[in-house]
Formats: C-alpha cells, sequence, structure tokens
C-alpha cells in the first residue's frame, strides 16, 4: 500500500509542488481500497497509531507544511522503525528545510542496515549525494554520485548530478565526457551543451596563452553545433588579438548569420577590426545590411551610434526612431538621444523626449529571464545560474514578453568569459 504511493518520492529525490495534485488523486485511491480492506477484515479494525501518523504526514506535504510533515513521520517510524520509505521521506524533508546534517545520518543509516534490497540502498545512497551538494560538500557529493554511476550505469539522473559538479568546478573536459554518456544514455540532442562545454575548454587554454589548442577546441564546438554563438566570438577574439583581421571578421559575420538573435555582440568586435585595417565603411555596410534583414531595437542603436561618430546627425536620429518604435522604454537608446539634441543645441526635442520617457518609467522594465526557471538576470549567461540549463536565458522586452534577440552593451565590447558575458 505505502510502495506504490512513496514511488514518487524516491523517483524524483525532492518534493516537487507541481505533482501534488496527481499524488492527491493517487493517495485518495490507494486510502479508499485500504478502508475497503480495512471493512473486509474487521468491522471494528482502525489504522494504528503509525498508519495514522504516516497518513497525516502525507497530508501535511500536500499542504505544503512541511513541518508538521516531519512531526507525524517523526511519530510514524518511532512506531515502526521498519517503514524505510518514511525515512526516506523524512530526509528529503530535512534536506527541503536546510538541515542537512540530519538528512546525512539518516541516509548513512539506511545505507548500513544490513537487511534491505539493493536498490533502496542506491537511491539513499543518490540522495546522500543530493545531501551533499545541498550542503556544498561537493568533493563528497561527487565521490557518492560516481559511486551510484558504477553500481548502476544506466543512471541518466546520477550522470547529469555528476556533471553539475564538474561545471560548478569548471572541471569542463570532465563534464563534456559525462555529457557525452548521458547523450548515449538518453537518445536526445546535446549539442548545445556539448559545444558550450568545449568553448570553456577553449578558453582555459587561452588563458593558458595555447592558442593552438584553443582553436582546436572553439573549431570543434562549430563543429558540434553551427549555432554556438559563444565560439565564433571567442574564436574570433583569437584571431584579433594575432593580427588575423580577416579571418576574425569572418568569423564574427558567421556567427552573426548563424544566430541572428546575438548580432549585436560582434558589432563593436567588427568596428575595432575594421579600424586596424584603416577602412571602416565595411562596419556601415554590415550594420545597414542587418537593420534591414534582422530589424531589432539594438541594431538601430548601433547604427546610429556609427553615424554619429560620422557626424550624420540626422541619420543618427532616424535610426534612433527606429530603435523606439520597437521598443519605447529601450534606455540605451533614450541615452544616446538625448545626448545627441542637447550636444546640438536642441534642448526642446530633448524635453520632449524626456517627457515622454518619463511617462514609462512606472513601467518597470527587466532585460533577461530564463526561459526554463524564470530566473530574471541583468545581463546576458549563456548557461543560466539558477537551472544550470545553456540557452535558456533570452530578453525580456518592456511588457514581459520573451524576445528573440538579446540585449549586450552598447558602449563596450562584451567579454564573454565562464559562460557569462560581462561589461
Amino acid at each position: 500500500m505505502r510502495a506504490s504511493l512513496w514511488q514518487w518520492f524516491l523517483e524524483t529525490g525532492n518534493l516537487q509542488l507541481l505533482l501534488y495534485a496527481v499524488i492527491a488523486f493517487g493517495l485518495g485511491l490507494v486510502i479508499g481500497v485500504w478502508k475497503r480492506h480495512s471493512r473486509n477484515e474487521s468491522a471494528k479494525s482502525i489504522p494504528n497509531e503509525g498508519e495514522a501518523a504516516f497518513f497525516k504526514g502525507i497530508h501535511y506535504i500536500l499542504s505544503n507544511d512541511h513541518d508538521h510533515a516531519i512531526e507525524e513521520f517523526t511519530k510514524s517510524v518511532q512506531v515502526n522503525s521498519d517503514t524505510i520509505e518514511t525515512y526516506m521521506a523524512l530526509g528529503n524533508l530535512y534536506r527541503s528545510k536546510g538541515d542537512i546534517d540530519r538528512a546525512i545520518r539518516i541516509r548513512q543509516n539506511i545505507i548500513l542496515r544490513p537487511n534491505i534490497a539493493e536498490q533502496m540502498k542506491l537511491r539513499a545512497l543518490f540522495d546522500l549525494g543530493l545531501d551533499y551538494r545541498k550542503g556544498g560538500f561537493l568533493n563528497r557529493a561527487l565521490e557518492t554520485f560516481l559511486k551510484v554511476a558504477q553500481k548502476d550505469q544506466g543512471n541518466v539522473q546520477t550522470h547529469i548530478e555528476i556533471e553539475k559538479i564538474y561545471e560548478e568546478s569548471k572541471d569542463w573536459e570532465n563534464a563534456y565526457r559525462t555529457r557525452k554518456r548521458i547523450s548515449q544514455l538518453s537518445g536526445g540532442d546535446n549539442r548545445h551543451i556539448l559545444a558550450h562545454h568545449l568553448v570553456e575548454i577553449g578558453k582555459v587554454y587561452q588563458k593558458e596563452r595555447n592558442p593552438g589548442k584553443a582553436v582546436s577546441y572553439f573549431t570543434k564546438a562549430i563543429s558540434t553545433h553551427k549555432g554556438c554563438i559563444d565560439a565564433y566570438l571567442h574564436l574570433g577574439d583569437l584571431y584579433f588579438s594575432k593580427r588575423e583581421y580577416k579571418k576574425a571578421i569572418s568569423t564574427w559575420k558567421r556567427g552573426a548569420q548563424v544566430a541572428p538573435q546575438f548580432t549585436f555582440l560582434a558589432y563593436r568586435r567588427l568596428e575595432g577590426a575594421y579600424s586596424k585595417m584603416k577602412d571602416l565603411k565595411p562596419v556601415e555596410e554590415f550594420l545597414k545590411e542587418c537593420a534591414q534583414s534582422n530589424s531589432d531595437a539594438f541594431t538601430h542603436v548601433a547604427l546610429a551610434r556609427y553615424l554619429y561618430n560620422k557626424n550624420d546627425i540626422e541619420g543618427a536620429l532616424r535610426e534612433l526612431a527606429s530603435a523606439l518604435e520597437f521598443d519605447p522604454y529601450f534606455l540605451k537608446a533614450r541615452k544616446l538621444k538625448g545626448e545627441i539634441l542637447l550636444s546640438h543645441g536642441r534642448e526642446k526635442e530633448a524635453l520632449m523626449d524626456y517627457r515622454e520617457l518619463v511617462e514609462h518609467l512606472d513601467v518597470p522594465y527587466l532585460e533577461f529571464q530564463c526561459s526554463q526557471c524564470g530566473f530574471q538576470a541583468k545581463e546576458l549567461q549563456w548557461q543560466c545560474p539558477q537551472c544550470r540549463r545553456w540557452d535558456t536565458i533570452g530578453l525580456i522586452d518592456s511588457f514581459g514578453t520573451p524576445s528573440a534577440s538579446t540585449p549586450g552593451s552598447e558602449g563596450q565590447l562584451p567579454r564573454l568569459t565562464g559562460g557569462v558575458e560581462e561589461e
């Protein structure tokens, strides 16, 4: 009766609130069967104290009252200490509350029991790894998960936890090998994650002043996943540092073609490369082409800045007007427009623009958000810090709607390190 209900806890390792409705439905069926069985055996039969505490604990879990759930489950195991499933749930509850020491002691107690199924021991060992990880003991967590993976080589979730630790510790080569194993086991499309791991390995070699190795890994990342913009950017940066400007320009342009939503990251890079070649005309042509084919607010602002530097004031203001048509709340466009108007004695127009801006100041502006977990960020990151998924953070426009394009710094060249864009 308990086994089917507790399977949920054993499989997930945490209390996922979104599944409560499903569990409640299943719980109702189980209780109904149990009551009918009890009535058939004896009209006077009632649940014993341990059973009553057990079901009360479940009720409190469904009500998201973990404190009372712990209290009731503790009563249940005091009556019947052989109920391993209840101990497992207690450990999960303690972990969810941050009481890692108690959770660890419970797992260790289960593992040391002589007469429990091997699968139950493995589950307790996996949960022990989660406890260690939640407590910040990454080395212990990794060691524990590796033991589980050795005994249960087909367990995808264990390999995912191992990969997370390798990523957090910046051990990108082992993260890459682990993700390849996950790909083999799950059969899913993991190319974008593998590409990011390869880029991170390339960055390490780049910092170690080993450009040959770095180029090799950046190139391999692109061949693994053609949409990995981070690989194009760093490969182009590496060529630029070697004064191979034509190769750098070609690489950045390829990145803009395969991932138009990140074209803005190439603007300042191209300008820097063409300035070294004493020919900025191709930058203007590139920006105008992007403004037509991949029109967005950031492209128009970049073109406006370029035209302003050429002293084409009216052309710059036209591009800024186009940018504000896409997003009236785009502060970078407002700021540049104000600077241009004030520097050329057009105070009345600047005042009108300021009044329009004031009307929008009560609207919350959020630049980035993860499409998977909702994490809100102030800068572009290739991997979400909260759910640890790759390529899920994108632009949120002024109306709270996810957009295909993602903003970046127009004031200087973004630096991309460790999967995070830094200004």
